[in-house]
């Protein structure tokens, strides 16, 4: 941790909590836990929660927002991005509407270097946070489709030029030193 540099905005790329209600997905358990550390650590003020919200009843940024809120992480200090659809959108969001061009990406190690080739591609400075990786049991299918995402996103990016589904209005991310980790805030993570 300690030679993650400080960046103000730590993206949370998005991940549903659970597939079918029974259990909590183990690679949004990872992120959160993550996450919360990376604040906790003071090398992030605020996390910029990113995920689809297509549906009513699919809300990944909320059920994120959420869970990070219950591990001790102050509201105020998270930001959802509804729109977060894919991680091409979630990147070019970051940058266009959330006006960030420096952030600590946090998601599993290889969603992290997704995500970096494309924060690079647009001009950005990105690190990444790996999150625990998810024993293949549970990740078999994931790392699947992960294989057929590093395809697409070189579509994407270098051939077609993919943009964002929805980019809107510029949000304005701030802090200010007095605000910034307060030492009674502890994360609890399990």
């Amino acid at each position: 941790m300690t030679e993650l540099p400080h960046n103000k905005v730590g993206l949370l790329l998005g991940c549903i909590k659970s597939p079918d209600g029974r259990y909590v997905n183990p690679f949004f358990q990872s992120r959160m836990e993550a996450a919360c550390r990376v604040y906790q650590a003071g090398k992030i003020d605020v996390i910029l929660v990113s995920g689809d919200n297509h549906v009513r009843s699919y809300d990944e940024a909320t059920d994120m927002k959420n869970a990070l809120i219950g591990m001790g992480i102050p509201s105020d200090k998270i930001l959802c991005d509804y729109a977060g659809f894919t991680t091409l959108d979630s990147i070019v969001r970051a940058k266009e509407v959330f006006k960030q061009n420096a952030l600590t990406i946090i998601s599993q190690k290889f969603h992290n270097e997704r995500a970096i080739y494309i924060a690079q591609h647009e001009g950005m400075s990105a690190v990444g946070y790996n999150a625990q990786a998810v024993e293949l049991k549970w990740a078999l299918r994931i790392y699947l489709r992960e294989f057929c995402s590093r395809m697409k996103v070189i579509w994407d990016v270098k051939i077609i030029g993919r943009k964002p589904k929805f980019l809107g209005e510029p949000i304005e991310i701030k802090t200010t030193k007095n605000d910034l980790h307060p030492a009674f805030y502890q994360c609890q993570v399990s």
